[in-house]
């Protein structure tokens, strides 16, 4: 059985290369530097929100009524897919609302992924706000 391939060292979070395919069927080898694809840059989760998304014809109503959260965390959760693709925002706006999101302009893709994490949790209620707040605030004096 296969393991899923991971694409983020889990060290030190910067990205894998792939140096070496095999094929079961023939035995051929093949050593190099392969790049992995952008899908492979998503968690479980954001492949269930792409999957999801696909599923509904990306009818966001669908995906809300399907995945069990808000209209509002599904928004978030595809847009967090389309950054993790490397998209980027649309427009100035949705720029000034990334900055926004994670709170700090200078914010690392791994802290402003950490927020991104504890603001998810908040929505599906996991946490409370207070314990959201103080999670951010570890975050900001982890520097």
């Amino acid at each position: 059985m296969s393991n899923d391939l991971i694409s983020t060292c889990p060290v030190c979070a910067n990205e894998l290369a792939v140096t070496r395919l095999h094929c079961r069927s023939c035995g051929t080898t093949l050593e190099g530097d392969f790049s992995a694809g952008r899908f492979a840059r998503l968690s479980r989760e954001q492949l269930a929100v792409l999957e999801s998304f696909l599923r509904s014809r990306g009818n966001l109503r669908e995906m809300e009524r399907e995945l069990g959260i808000s209209y509002p965390t599904v928004r978030s959760r595809v847009e967090a897919v389309v950054r993790a693709l490397g998209f980027g925002p649309r427009d100035e706006t949705d720029d000034a609302d990334s900055t926004a999101d994670s709170g700090d302009p200078a914010a690392s893709p791994a802290e402003a992924a950490s927020r991104q994490e504890i603001l998810e949790r908040l929505a599906r209620h996991e946490i409370t706000a207070d314990e959201a707040a103080s999670a951010i605030r570890a975050l900001g004096s982890n520097r």
